[in-house]
């Protein structure tokens, strides 16, 4: 199956903290730095007409981080909301949140902002922006189990009617595609527990340069690599 532009692409957004180590800068350096890599890759993808980009920011993993850091990175989210969101919108991007928003430890005027970004970005659809805040793939599948074991009980759904859709519509995004390729940078080769179920089939690409040194060069080497690929979604290889 030849490859065109992916319809979804979903990246890891790794090595801001060793970006800034290697400089001789605090961590949060690196999240700063990241932002300018972030805005340019997404301007590329807005002109390559993608329809969904998914970024991984802050997942429920992070918790563990120096509470410096943590505090960084919420300040950080909310002034990026503020800043950007208009921006944002003015491109024609509509943003969504994947994750447990209403967790008590996400500061109030943090989720305020996210909740007036999204709606006024609530009308576009040029791309659809997804930021994966407090977010991780195996607490959004049992979230959605959760959701259909509550309606077996109730009588709303029979057991036997569970099938792979009836969970894809409890997921957080019901109506986000799954991803075509997931890009991660920094050098890890992992998923790190990042849409587990919509990257079923994802192609994956991993790339040793950090974060804040992606660009939309870097970004299109990608696309490139994606569509040297055949995706076979577990068919026989073509022999033509």
């Amino acid at each position: 199956m030849t490859q065109g532009v992916p319809r979804h692409v979903g990246v890891i957004l790794d090595g801001n903290g060793r970006w800034a180590q290697q400089r001789g800068l605090p961590r949060v350096a690196g999240h700063v730095a990241g932002e300018d890599a972030l805005l340019d890759v997404l301007e590329g993808a807005l002109e390559l007409g993608i329809e969904w980009f998914t970024i991984f920011v802050f997942s429920t993993e992070n918790w563990h981080r120096s509470s410096d850091e943590v505090s960084f990175l919420m300040e950080f989210c909310e002034e990026l909301l503020v800043r950007r969101g208009r921006e944002l919108a003015e491109r024609g991007a509509r943003l969504h949140f994947a994750g447990d928003l209403e967790d008590p430890r996400i500061p109030h005027s943090v989720r305020l902002n996210i909740r007036e970004t999204l709606e006024v970005t609530t009308p576009n659809h040029r791309l659809n922006l997804v930021v994966a805040f407090n977010y991780g793939g195996r607490r959004e599948i049992v979230e959605a189990a959760r959701s259909l074991a509550a309606d077996a009980a109730a009588g709303r759904i029979r057991p036997e009617e569970v099938d792979e859709q009836s969970l894809a519509a409890r997921l957080h995004i019901p109506g986000m595609p799954d991803a075509d390729l997931i890009i991660r940078t920094s050098g890890e080769n992992r998923l790190s527990n990042f849409l587990l179920w919509q990257g079923a089939y994802a192609e994956l690409y991993f790339t040793d340069v950090l974060w804040p040194d992606f660009n939309r060069a870097e970004f299109e080497r990608a696309l490139a690599e994606y569509r040297r690929r055949e995706r076979r979604f577990g068919r026989i290889r073509d022999p033509s």
